[in-house]
Order: C-alpha cells, then sequence, then structure tokens
C-alpha cells in the first residue's frame, strides 16, 4: 500500500513540474511586457536647427536670411535651402527699403510725390535682384533623415552698403529722380533703419 502511495506521489511531482515551470514563463512575459508598456515617452523633444540662432540674424551691416530644404537627392536639398533663403532674403530687404523710400519722401518737397514713390519701388525691386547674385553663405549643414531624404540648412548674407551702393547708382542715373535725389539724405534714411536691425525686439 505504501508503495503504491509513493508511485502516485512522484507521479503528481513529475507532472507539476512542467506546470510549475510554465506558469513561471508566463509571469516573466507578463512582468516584461508591463515594464515595456510602462516606458514613458517625453512631452517634448528638441529639435536641432543648424544655421539658426542670434548670430545669423540680420543686424546693422547686414542682411541674413536662413532657410531649410530636405530631398531625396544631396544637391537638390540645398538648392531648395538656397532659393527659399535668397526669397527670404529679397522680402527683407525690400520691406526695408520700402520704409526708407516712403521716409525719405515724406522728408523731400517734390511734386507727383506717388509717382515718385511707385519709381523708387520699382528700382529698388530692380536692383535687389541683381544683388542677390551676390550673396554670401555664412552657413551650411546637411544631414541624412531616418528616411533616407537629404536635409540642408544654410544662411547667407548680403552687406547693407552693397544694397545703398547699388541703389545709389541706379536712383542717381535716372532721368525721372535724379532732379530731386539727395544721396547724403537718402543714406542718412538707409542707415537709420538699418541700425533698427540690432535693436532687440
Amino acid at each position: 500500500m505504501r508503495n503504491i502511495y509513493t508511485k502516485c506521489m512522484v507521479l503528481l511531482i513529475v507532472l507539476a513540474l512542467p506546470l510549475s515551470f510554465l506558469s513561471g514563463c508566463k509571469s516573466t512575459k507578463s512582468t516584461t511586457s508591463t515594464t515595456t508598456a510602462t516606458q514613458t515617452v517625453p512631452d517634448e523633444v528638441e529639435v536641432v536647427r543648424y544655421c539658426y540662432g542670434p548670430q545669423y540674424n540680420s543686424d546693422k551691416e547686414h542682411f541674413r536670411a536662413s532657410a531649410t530644404g530636405e530631398s531625396m537627392d544631396q544637391m537638390m536639398s540645398e538648392k531648395k535651402a538656397v532659393t527659399e533663403a535668397r526669397s527670404k532674403l529679397a522680402a527683407q530687404i525690400e520691406t526695408l527699403v520700402k520704409t526708407v523710400t516712403d521716409n525719405y519722401g515724406k522728408s523731400t518737397e517734390v511734386n507727383k510725390k506717388e509717382e515718385m514713390l511707385g519709381r523708387y519701388e520699382t528700382l529698388t525691386r530692380e536692383v535687389v535682384k541683381q544683388k542677390l547674385t551676390g550673396t554670401i553663405e555664412i552657413c551650411n549643414k546637411q544631414t541624412k533623415t531616418k528616411d533616407g531624404n537629404y536635409k540642408t540648412y544654410c544662411t547667407i548674407e548680403l552687406a547693407g552698403n552693397d544694397v545703398l551702393s547699388g541703389l545709389n547708382s541706379r536712383l542717381s542715373s535716372d532721368q525721372v529722380l535724379k532732379v530731386d535725389y539727395n544721396y547724403e539724405k537718402f543714406k542718412k534714411t538707409f542707415e537709420d533703419e538699418m541700425n533698427k536691425m540690432d535693436t532687440p525686439q
């Protein structure tokens, strides 16, 4: 009788071992998945923007513009960035020069002031278009995204004096404007607006 009892006990132990092993595995897997599930993802992640920041802003001596371009093609990503930066730079210069010509026009006693200001704006656009070919690239960084695209960051620069000299050359040679054009007054108005770009906003 004791033999039968012992055999039954051994059989029960042998059968119980695999079950306890399986139970242990399930417990381990469950714990692991819980740990993974509870890992926190940050609400915000810092984005790196190369060629951006205070040192790349326009100041009293230079116009500057930054831009980013992305493409599967390395050269195309750079072209996109430079084109966008030039577009921004052109808009920035045209805005400043419009303010200059408006202020200059108000301080000048001439007939047909509106016609004169319109003429200034037309010539300004011509000068800006010409001068953009002389921009200097002061920052250029390229990265490759996880999707395999190329990303180019760039900043271009154009000296304020180059813009002023181009405007002076064009305005002083214009048959309509040269009669009333005063370079020193125009230069002073231009420099006053450039100086404002160094003032913290």
